[in-house]
Order: C-alpha cells, then structure tokens, then sequence
C-alpha cells in the first residue's frame, strides 16, 4: 500500500468539525442518538402505563425494537405497533414511521422485574 505524499488531497488533516458532522449524519452514532431521544421522550410516544412496561431497545433501517416486560405487554405493543411508528417518527421529525417489532425481555425493559 503506497502513502499519500505531501500536497496530495488524502494526505491534508481533515477539520473537528468535518468528522463530527459526519458521524452525526450517518452511522451508529446517529443511530444511537435517534434512539436516545426516542427513549428520552417514550412516555410521549406510548403513554405513562405502556412506557412503565416497555422502552425501545434498537432503532436503524429494520426500524424499531421494543423491549416488553411479559407476553401480554407485547401483545399491546404489537396491536398498536403503527400507531407509535407513527407517533415516533412525528416525535423524531422524520417522514416515514419505522416498522415496530416487539421481543419480550427476560429482566424487563430497563432492568425491572
């Protein structure tokens, strides 16, 4: 593999700015940071008693995973699954919702159970 020489464009540092702009445009940090503020603002998207069950788990181009607490809170999830693909494509300013899929956790969303 040969080194870019000097004045060659591949060789010039790359700005702070340039290469955190594109980890926040694409990637898993973006993909972490989408799902961040969707479980800052679950409640919002699911209600208080379904938020208190379940929290969001992944969130990337296969769309939403929602971590459940039993069978039956899946169940919930899953009959309302295009109304919070909706609710949480609104509350992430995005066009399309996410298809939701839902796994039911051995320890419960967040540890609980």
């Amino acid at each position: 593999m040969e080194r870019p020489r000097r004045g060659d464009p591949s060789s010039e540092p790359t700005g702070v700015g340039e290469i955190l702009r594109g980890l926040l445009t694409e990637g898993p940090l973006r993909r972490g940071l989408r799902l961040g503020r969707l479980g800052r603002v679950w409640p919002d998207v699911v209600g208080e008693r379904l938020a208190a069950e379940t929290a969001p788990v992944s969130l990337d181009e296969g769309g939403l995973v929602v971590s459940a607490s039993t069978p039956a809170w899946a169940a919930q999830v899953r009959f309302l699954a295009d109304q919070i693909g909706r609710r949480a494509a609104e509350l992430l300013d995005e066009e399309e919702p996410p298809a939701v899929r839902v796994v039911v956790a051995r320890e419960g969303p967040r540890g609980r159970r």
